[in-house]
């Protein structure tokens, strides 16, 4: 994999998967999104990952408008790079899912690399009452669910966004998944440098032992070479080990409210700069450096912050 002295620090703020009963923390509305990646890109964050919620319900929302309420105030307060989900939430339409991006020709998308069982269901059991009606069923709903990338689907993805000059944060919740981009590689459909997030913990995925990076990395670099940059999310309490790991090995980092509601054990991060803050101590105690957002778009080879809809 490439190699390089600067850690790119990813910020997830909001996501799909923990609702507002959850955590009093999680941004929901326009406001709190923009609030909470502007504090995170100050705390360190060179990249920000972005899905948009309904802001009365907390409902995970496909909304370009909703997007467009805080992707132009987030641009203007940071020089952070935007990456726009197309995961989007469970049960989107893939046209739903692609939705943001296309309208917003961001810098970098998020692109999941197969279809899988995704099971949060457990989370249900942990409160007795939620907030609103969706939160429950929305999270048992998903012992029944299997989230869809198919390769016409992910082909598709890659190259309407690709068409605007969009690269990708490459999503591999298994070892397959990392076979699947080797394919769409091979055939010229997405071009190196692949920033490839490797995902642990998620119930359907691969599980949350070190073993197992050890494992995706040894293959990615016999996919890949040097054609990739590693980076590494882990969910809940495997958060800050399994990120502080992939820098270790010289890879890159991801945290953030969509991956961990959580600063410590039992303690609810009051903010996602509260957690780009603790990896940032983390990696600086290791003496390693942080990327600034211009060294990313060097390293990713980005198209610019300047190049966007938005």
């Amino acid at each position: 994999m490439k190699r390089t002295d600067k850690v790119i620090i990813t910020c997830a703020v909001t996501g799909s998967i923990h609702t507002p009963t959850m955590s009093p923390h999680l941004p929901v509305t326009p406001d709190e999104i923009a609030r909470d990646a502007v504090a995170a890109a100050e705390a360190g964050a060179a990249m920000l990952h972005l899905h948009a919620r309904d802001p009365e319900t907390g409902k995970p929302s496909p909304s370009p408008d909703l997007f467009m309420e805080f992707l132009p105030r987030i641009k203007q307060q940071t020089a952070a790079i935007l990456n726009i989900t197309t995961g989007g939430g469970l049960g989107m339409t893939l046209d739903e899912r692609l939705a943001a991006a296309k309208r917003a020709q961001p810098e970098v998308a998020s692109m999941n690399m197969g279809s899988m069982n995704f099971n949060i269901s457990g989370a249900a059991a942990k409160f007795d009452s939620f907030k609103h009606d969706w939160e429950k069923p929305y999270l048992e709903s998903t012992t029944d669910f299997i989230l869809s990338n198919t390769f016409a689907q992910i082909e598709r993805g890659m190259r309407e966004l690709g068409d605007v000059g969009t690269r990708f944060e490459f999503e591999c919740y298994d070892v397959g998944h990392l076979y699947t981009l080797a394919h769409f590689a091979d055939r010229g459909i997405v071009k190196p440098p692949f920033f490839t997030q490797c995902i642990f913990g998620i119930l359907g995925g691969i599980g949350p032992d070190p073993e197992n990076l050890m494992h995706m990395k040894a293959t990615a670099d016999r996919l890949f070479g040097n054609d990739y940059y590693l980076s590494v999310l882990a969910a809940g309490r495997h958060q800050m080990s399994f990120v502080t790991l992939s820098a270790i090995l010289g890879g890159n980092v991801r945290v953030g409210l969509e991956d961990s509601l959580y600063a410590g054990r039992g303690k609810l991060a009051t903010s996602n700069a509260e957690q780009v803050a603790k990896i940032r101590r983390i990696l600086e105690e290791l003496s390693l450096e942080i990327a600034t957002p211009e060294e990313a778009r060097a390293m990713l080879q980005t198209k610019g912050g300047d190049n966007v809809a938005f």
